[in-house]
């Protein structure tokens, strides 16, 4: 009689920084059988792909200060734990897979309390709270960049990179794009993450006429919390919420706009888009700027403060580097060269390694 097939449960929430990096690993792994642990109406319930039955549990984080709603707070963890630990039990679970956030704690603390192995994948340069805490719990902690291990001198830190979506390793990449966009043209692509960024897209709508009078044209993808999305109307422009084809946009992008989340990074890197990159200024303990140096230091994009910047200074910092295309390549290569192509691959080589050992 075959073995039964390995049982992973994998704990990744909230935005597409957690969740794209899991789902990633989940597609190397098509031995195992593998469920999902989320919240409810978290951006997992439309992500998760159909053929992984998702387990949802009430948990949240933890505001600044101690009051009421910390003690609301931590009854919920204590029931989530409960409930973790019932959900690996029942299921015959082998181990954990966790991207980080709010759920890695419950998922941590219950896995650990059964002796099931714990893999915990870290994608930023700095590591948030959860996974210094968790860290040292965890029988690996799989990093996005080398410069974290310094913050985590009591776990097992193994660099893997951080996974990409498939689309950005396929035949997608080269795809032809379904936009209106001449061949030849300069491209400039702003994306703020898989939530938007209303302050970046403020000031690219107050920049964008310079753009385009030097003949670029500028793809905003706007995300769907920004009220004035639709207010700057030119055949240059091209506004959507979202676009699927990030890899074949990237690709084609001749400067891309963005915020420094590790996600939107590693799809930067991948395709070798320079990039022009202003950190969320309220990113937990800033690790956007801390993911954004690691960029900046080797050359493969320019940092901009948000605090410090105006529409003139985008402006003028996007009309410089499109007037040196050397400067671009250089750049492009510089992204290039940080990427790690098989992370997915690495990255599962590892879970293996310590679920079946």
């Amino acid at each position: 009689m075959a073995n039964a097939p390995i049982r992973l449960l994998i704990a990744a929430s909230g935005t597409g920084g957690h969740l794209f990096p899991a789902i990633a690993l989940a597609q190397k792994l098509p031995d195992y059988q593998i469920e999902w642990l989320g919240v409810p109406n978290r951006l997992e319930t439309q992500l998760v792909p159909k053929e992984y039955s998702l387990n949802t549990i009430a948990v949240e984080g933890f505001q600044q200060g101690f009051g009421l709603s910390s003690i609301r707070i931590l009854g919920k963890l204590a029931l989530s734990i409960i409930e973790v630990r019932r959900i690996l039990k029942q299921g015959n679970f082998q181990g954990v897979f966790t991207t980080g956030g709010y759920i890695a704690g419950p998922a941590v603390i219950a896995a650990r309390s059964l002796g099931l192995p714990v893999v915990f994948h870290e994608s930023n340069a700095i590591p948030g709270k959860v996974t210094r805490f968790f860290g040292p719990w965890c029988s690996a902690v799989a990093l996005g960049f080398e410069v974290a291990a310094k913050y985590l001198p009591r776990a097992k830190n193994v660099c893997v990179g951080t996974p990409v979506r498939a689309q950005f390793l396929d035949g997608a990449i080269n795809a032809p794009l379904d936009l209106a966009i001449p061949d030849g043209v300069p491209l400039i692509v702003v994306f703020g993450g898989s939530q938007g960024a209303v302050a970046v897209n403020k000031l690219v709508r107050e920049s964008a006429k310079a753009w385009f009078d030097a003949g670029a044209y500028v793809v905003h993808l706007t995300g769907d919390r920004d009220e004035e999305a639709d207010s700057l109307k030119h055949p240059q422009y091209i506004a959507l919420p979202f676009y699927n084809n990030m890899a074949a946009l990237l690709q084609r992008a001749t400067l891309a706009i963005s915020r420094s989340g590790a996600g939107s990074l590693t799809e930067l890197a991948v395709c070798g888009t320079p990039a022009i990159l202003i950190p969320y200024p309220f990113a937990a303990e800033d690790h956007q700027s801390y993911n954004a140096d690691v960029f900046t230091s080797s050359g493969a994009a320019l940092t901009l403060k948000q605090s410090e910047l105006t529409a003139q200074i985008l402006q003028s910092n996007v009309l410089n580097l499109l007037k040196s295309p050397d400067e671009l390549a250089k750049m492009g290569e510089k992204a290039h060269a940080i990427a790690v192509p098989d992370s997915a691959e690495k990255l599962a080589q590892l879970v293996r390694e310590v679920i079946e050992t």
